[in-house]
């Protein structure tokens, strides 16, 4: 157990240099890490066994995420002026437009592998990333990035988007069918549009992309989590109504709530706010309640890290520690703290920090383990391996820079300035 710090101690990690080239220190690793492991010769990016080798290199399945998450980090790696991070741009954004389109029927596959498709859904999720890799590949001047943002856009707007509820759908079938009669809504595959649309509008000055992010915070924040006292629901009906009972997958739709998605939406609302113009007055005070709820509710008091899923009571439910939500957590401390700095948010962004270098990084073989037993040990239940960069390279990034947009837009504001 750590011990206290004292008030008198206090002043932002992020002033000092010695942290600030920590977290540079940590964002390099992880860009070596990833950089020379994941390249897939055939297209897209190898999910990484702890040592850095390809899990399963023959037949591996590569979902789109994975391949826009590349783009994206590595877009904001070229903007730093790292040598090599565009040339895994421009191979993620090759895989993307050329693999995962769907030439046919319009819109993105969900994964591949060497012979084509093996989840040709077609999921909100997916496309959010898809926005966000050609945003971010717009802003190191790749020649797909207008086409691919137009393209998804437009597919988004056709396909997903419920101008009644200000939101999108969330899955499709190959042929753009309902998968289970189009049923199931989800604030995921939302909160992450709502990133893609930020970064979009950032992109390319259309307003458009504000207002729908605005939007969806609006349904999902602001009347749905502060519904039930700044926990955010995961899970819902087809007219946005919460369902409570709702059990998915372990690693996309998990049952009851998720901890860490409120840190990120904490993040992204002040992020909003900030791009908006600061008109919203509730945005603030909603990300200081997701961020407060989540340190009350999910941390783990005894022994640290954040618990993955709570349930309707709020106790514990999977146990396990997951890397992301300690990443959501430092950067969301990072915001609060840039814009509603206190002792509390301070304190909060120490201890994650302080679990993460002792317990996540992975100081003998590289990278970060993504999952941990309660006891902070290193587990493989539901995560595989070292799939991708994206939620721990953003956290290092993130506090090095000031909080009013995406990675993409702050650090040429900077001049690549750390």
């Amino acid at each position: 157990m750590a011990f206290a710090i004292g008030e008198a101690t206090l002043g932002n990690w992020t002033t000092r240099a010695y942290h600030r080239n920590w977290l540079l220190a940590q964002a390099n690793g992880l860009f070596g890490f990833f950089q020379h492991n994941s390249v897939n010769p055939e297209g897209g990016f190898f999910d990484l066994d702890d040592s850095g080798k390809p899990l399963d290199a023959a037949g591996q399945v590569r979902p789109i995420h994975i391949a826009a998450r590349a783009v994206h980090c590595f877009a904001i790696g070229a903007l730093l002026g790292r040598p090599g991070a565009a040339d895994i741009v421009d191979h993620g954004m090759q895989y993307i437009w050329k693999h995962h389109r769907d030439s046919k029927n319009g819109g993105y596959f969900w994964s591949l592998n060497s012979d084509g498709p093996v989840d040709s859904t077609k999921q909100g999720y997916g496309h959010a990333f898809v926005l966000l890799a050609g945003s971010s590949a717009k802003a190191i001047g790749h020649p797909l990035a207008d086409g691919m943002i137009a393209d998804v856009t437009e597919v988004l707007n056709t396909r997903f988007w419920e101008a009644r509820h200000g939101a999108i759908a969330e899955e499709f079938n190959a042929d753009w069918s309902p998968i289970d009669g189009g049923t199931y809504r989800g604030q995921n595959s939302n909160m992450h549009l709502t990133e893609a649309l930020m970064a979009a509008f950032e992109a390319t000055g259309d307003k458009a992309y504000l207002d729908k992010a605005e939007s969806i915070a609006d349904l999902v924040i602001r009347r749905a989590a502060g519904s039930v006292d700044w926990r955010v629901a995961e899970h819902f009906t087809s007219e946005w109504v919460l369902d409570k009972d709702y059990r998915g997958n372990e690693m996309f739709r998990p049952s009851g709530t998720t901890p860490g998605h409120w840190l990120e939406w904490a993040r992204l609302v002040l992020q909003l706010w900030a791009l908006g113009g600061k008109k919203h007055d509730w945005m603030p005070e909603a990300a200081k309640a997701l961020f407060a709820q989540s340190m009350l509710l999910g941390w783990d008091a005894d022994k640290g890290g954040f618990f993955y899923t709570l349930d309707w009571q709020d106790a514990p439910a999977k146990r396990e520690k997951l890397w992301w939500p300690a990443c959501e957590g430092a950067g969301a401390a990072h915001f609060l703290n840039e814009h509603l700095p206190s002792d509390f948010h301070e304190e909060s962004y120490r201890k994650i920090w302080n679990v993460i270098e002792r317990c996540f990084i992975d100081h003998r073989n590289g990278g970060w383990h993504e999952e941990l037993t309660e006891d902070l040990a290193p587990a493989h239940t539901i995560f595989p391996g070292k799939g991708d960069i994206y939620h721990a390279l953003q956290a290092c990034l993130i506090p090095l820079f000031p909080a009013t947009g995406s990675l993409t837009k702050v650090i040429p504001e900077a001049g690549g300035k750390t």
